[in-house]
């Protein structure tokens, strides 16, 4: 056989072809699998989560298995397993529900990942928008506290299909709790128990007992401990209880317990005490002051109805001090409240007592009596002013609400939700304000906030 020049190169390309198209029908050498590009109609503007629960109903507890899909920008950016359970109190009366959800690994254990830029972890919270109709309360929220540079959960706005059944609009976001890119505080081990080892990091939360009913339901001695001063206009029997939220009621030893009641106590003590005011005895020695002005200053800027009384966090780290925050749950501030002048703009939030002091749940003395030191009121004064030029000004906070308007109707999100809750121009619980149009709800929310900062301005001029 006679060979020309060209043979050794044809022989090449022959082998190359052979090899290319073995490789295009073996899955496990397909890279492009984790990018794969979705029918077009399936494209949106923002991400897109797709749940599959094979059958599977999604109960309160426990968690059952299913499949995620998310994509970004119509290519998949995730696909996955996770333990999924409804969540919440009293959103569940809402047929749009919120979701807790757990990454998992292929044996159902789970797994840290990074979802939507966010950091990698593996609980996650679909929370659903309802009653708050501009969709974006909570994400205004959680964006203004981290400019205030304390941590609020990180959030991005999504659309939710479970089972082929479109849900509407979400905000996927990160579920509080100690991580050291979250609730950044010392991880406490059971046998850290005396000396410097047992004082910290703890999170404490005052709320309601949904979801933390170790010991038998409602608040008990294993959930919880109980202050020891009476709420300011409550009834002899209104109590303010302290949920052990890390470590939880289940892993908590007994010493901690006693260490993290006795260090609220004498706080407590010292607040109320005759020399509450002295930086070196009072109440300062026990929490950190910027992290409390941040926090009453958020939860005024919104007057949100729940403040200070409800998803309440608080957290100390070892050998710290205790700080307020992270802030949690504003869906009923900024005016969407109809009760105990929740809708109202030119009313102090920490005075909810004053207005409702039959309330089950009320709020501590706690911010009373701050607000009796002089020295705490002028550093208030000082922060407003300062936040009121750049994170709190006008401008700033309607940028914001424009910028999530434009993310959330770039592609007709907000249409497809409404389409799929078509709750505009009815009242849902506690709605003040009832628009027929979401230019309506997002309107009133602005106008809203200009009032609120006006108010506000004087008010703690004021003080």
């Amino acid at each position: 056989m006679r060979f020309n020049t060209w043979t050794p190169y044809v022989f090449v390309v022959i082998i190359l072809m052979l090899f290319i198209n073995i490789s295009c029908n073996d899955d496990t050498l397909d890279l492009s699998k984790d990018k794969e590009e979705l029918p077009e109609n399936t494209v949106n503007g923002i991400p897109q989560i797709v749940i599959n629960t094979n059958g599977a109903t999604i109960v309160d507890d426990p968690k059952i298995i299913a499949e995620i899909s998310i994509s970004e920008e119509g290519i998949i950016s995730y696909n996955g397993k996770i333990g999924i359970e409804i969540r919440g109190a009293s959103s569940q009366m809402f047929p749009k529900k919120s979701y807790g959800l757990e990454t998992r690994d292929s044996n159902n254990q789970d797994l840290d990942v990074s979802l939507l830029g966010l950091p990698e972890e593996e609980d996650w919270i679909l929370y659903a928008p309802y009653t708050d109709k501009s969709l974006m309360r909570n994400m205004l929220t959680y964006d203004l506290s981290r400019d205030l540079g304390q941590y609020a959960s990180r959030s991005v706005f999504v659309e939710l299909t479970i089972n082929n059944e479109y849900k509407g609009v979400y905000v996927f976001m990160e579920k509080l709790k100690r991580d050291a890119l979250r609730i950044d505080i010392n991880k406490l081990k059971p046998d850290e128990n005396s000396g410097e080892a047992v004082t910290g990091g703890y999170i404490l939360k005052i709320d309601k007992t949904a979801g933390n009913n170790a010991g038998g339901g409602g608040y008990n001695n294993q959930n919880s401990f109980v202050s020891q001063y009476t709420p300011n206009y409550g009834s002899s029997q209104a109590k303010i209880h302290f949920l052990y939220e890390y470590p939880d009621a289940v892993d908590i030893t007994s010493e901690q317990k006693t260490y993290i009641s006795s260090y609220i106590s004498n706080f407590e003590d010292a607040l109320k005490g005759d020399n509450f005011q002295d930086p070196n005895s009072g109440y300062a020695t026990y929490i950190d002051v910027p992290s409390f002005i941040d926090f009453f200053l958020i939860n005024e800027l919104s007057n949100n109805v729940d403040g200070y009384r409800i998803s309440t966090y608080m957290h100390k780290d070892k050998n710290k001090k205790l700080k307020m925050g992270p802030i949690w749950d504003f869906n009923l501030a900024f005016g969407n409240a109809d009760y105990c002048s929740g809708g109202d703009s030119n009313v102090w939030a920490y005075k909810f007592n004053e207005r409702c002091g039959g309330d089950g749940w009320l709020v501590p003395f706690w911010w009373n009596r701050l607000m009796q030191d002089p020295a705490y009121v002028a550093q208030v004064k000082q922060r407003w002013a300062e936040l009121r030029s750049n994170t709190f000004s006008e401008a700033a906070i309607m940028e914001k609400l424009d910028s999530y308007r434009g993310i959330l109707n770039a592609e007709g999100a907000i249409n497809q939700n409404f389409e799929t809750w078509d709750i505009l121009g009815l009242y849902i619980w506690p709605n003040n304000f009832i628009g027929t149009s979401y230019a309506e709800e997002h309107n009133y929310l602005k106008q809203w906030i200009q009032d609120r900062l006006i108010w506000l301005d004087g008010a703690i001029d004021a003080l």
